[in-house]
């Protein structure tokens, strides 16, 4: 270590001495964790010089939220990582609050651009403020423009705020033209998206307000996303503070909206808006493009009100969802998991058309890192409620309660282990489609992620149960057929 070390470097001598002492047996099979330390939202979320590039809100020297920098990994599949020295860490004034969220985007010269939000910290007779800044590098090194911060508040038309406002995510045109993404909270319409352009990335112009909530979804946006996808344009969103509506939870959440954009004038068609994860612990997902064209999506497998005071049960916090490939089918955006989950399906177990309604389990079908499909067949059944239980053992479970009669799946922690007194529940449409009901369940020992229908609903939670908790069984208030594929990962 250099007698004057700067903050990135301190951050990586700490790396460099820490990481080599956490157990890897403990990390997810196939989510990223952090290195060491905090993690929340993803960031820049690219592919670059024939890798995928993750980075993430870190917090490298404690479990705890706290000063943001961005951690770093680089993955050829997006299941197995390798992790990179932190690539930013507050050290300009423009930054002195931390570095939060952004993205980043491969350019011409073969550097890669990061957009992040510089934090500045309140002073006498002033509040912090947000601002966006802009870094380049190879890749692993970046250098922060002196510029900084590029895109501030001096930017905006009046009512914007200059204390909520944060998240770009940046892309380039086929004319080599920057557009950025961002979050605001408008004094009238509260939380705000807004748009900005680019000839170089650094000199950037105002081009307008894509859509706000108007007091229907939350108080304030964050993490968007603004891209094309089969003929939509989509635009994701993590509301804050949001009362229950519809199929929205109250809280903190994910929302897509699929319309049409007109880009001459900067307007976008709403047609139609749906929460992007159902579940308890899903927040702030971020896309790209694979390079065989597939747009995906990542997200943090938590939230601002699950995370506070949650047990940290080892020396790193947090990990981010599965990645997931999007696509619309009838005007309705899905998710499926990555097809490279298919290069760790192992021993797997297949029993076809068998009949089930005391409850039951079936030989090979149990584990904590599985990926396996349930199919309910109960067109010629009085079946009205099946029951899957899973992460199962003597004092513990985690339900997932389909009532068919109603169209209605329930997915339930509450005998998970927990003493804490947050949400456990979520209540989830879920109809019979052409005679079937499809559950996909993704498990890495403490989290599950539920595909419902082929992806047209989807459950993210993580769970607190036990390890050597790894039953699964399956039960009906009626004689129903069920058709089960599991895939044991490794």
């Amino acid at each position: 270590m250099s007698k004057n070390p700067t903050p990135l470097e301190r951050v990586r001598d700490y790396e460099r001495e820490q990481a080599p002492k956490l157990p890897a047996d403990e990390r997810p099979l196939f989510h990223l964790t952090p290195l060491v330390g905090w993690m929340n939202d993803p960031n820049g979320f690219c592919y670059y010089k024939g890798q995928y590039h993750l980075f993430y809100q870190y917090h490298p020297f404690s479990r705890q939220w706290g000063p943001m920098h961005w951690g770093h990994a680089v993955s050829d599949d997006l299941l197995h990582w390798t992790y990179l020295p932190c690539a930013l860490a507050p050290d300009t004034a423009a930054d002195a609050g931390g570095c939060f969220s952004g993205s980043a985007v491969p350019l011409p010269d073969g550097r890669l651009m990061l957009a992040y939000t510089g934090v500045q910290p309140a002073g006498t007779f002033r509040r912090e403020t947000q601002a966006q800044c802009v870094a380049f590098g190879d890749g692993t090194d970046f250098e922060k423009s002196l510029l900084n911060p590029v895109v501030r508040h001096a930017h905006l038309p009046e009512g914007y705020s200059e204390f909520d406002f944060r998240d770009p995510k940046i892309w380039r045109e086929a004319d080599g033209t920057f557009r950025m993404v961002a979050a605001n909270r408008h004094e009238e319409r509260q939380g705000a998206i807004l748009l900005f352009s680019s000839r170089d990335g650094l000199d950037w112009q105002f081009a307008g307000e894509i859509d706000a909530s108007r007091k229907e979804y939350g108080r304030m946006w964050e993490c968007p996303d603004f891209f094309p996808l089969d003929g939509k344009q989509v635009l994701l969103v993590s509301p804050q503070e949001m009362q229950a509506r519809e199929e929205f939870h109250a809280g903190y959440g994910t929302m897509a909206m699929l319309g049409t954009f007109h880009e001459k004038d900067c307007q976008f068609d709403r047609e139609s808006v749906q929460p992007v994860d159902h579940g308890l612990t899903f927040y702030a997902p971020q896309t790209t493009l694979a390079p065989d064209g597939r747009r995906l999506m990542i997200g943090w497998m938590d939230n601002w009100e699950t995370c506070k005071e949650a047990p940290r049960r080892h020396p790193w916090y947090a990990q981010m969802s599965m990645p997931r490939e999007l696509f619309i089918r009838n005007g309705h955006l899905y998710q499926r998991p990555i097809r490279e989950i298919e290069t760790m399906w192992r021993d797997t177990v297949s029993h076809e058309q068998i009949t089930v309604q005391e409850e039951t389990s079936l030989p090979g079908v149990q584990g904590r890192t599985l990926d396996m499909t349930v199919t309910l067949h109960p067109q010629a059944s009085a079946c009205r409620r099946f029951t899957l239980h899973v992460a199962k053992g003597r004092a513990h479970y985690v339900q997932v309660r389909c009532d068919l009669a109603r169209g209605e799946l329930i997915f339930d922690r509450s005998h998970g282990g927990s003493c804490r007194d947050i949400a456990h529940t979520r209540h989830v449409k879920a109809e019979v489609q052409n005679g079937n009901l499809t559950l996909r369940l993704l498990m890495d020992k403490e989290s599950v992620e539920l595909f419902i229908n082929g992806g047209e609903q989807v459950v993210t939670s993580l769970i607190p149960t036990p390890l050597d908790a790894d039953g699964i069984t399956f039960a009906a208030d009626a004689p129903v057929l069920l058709s089960i594929e599991a895939h044991h990962l490794a």
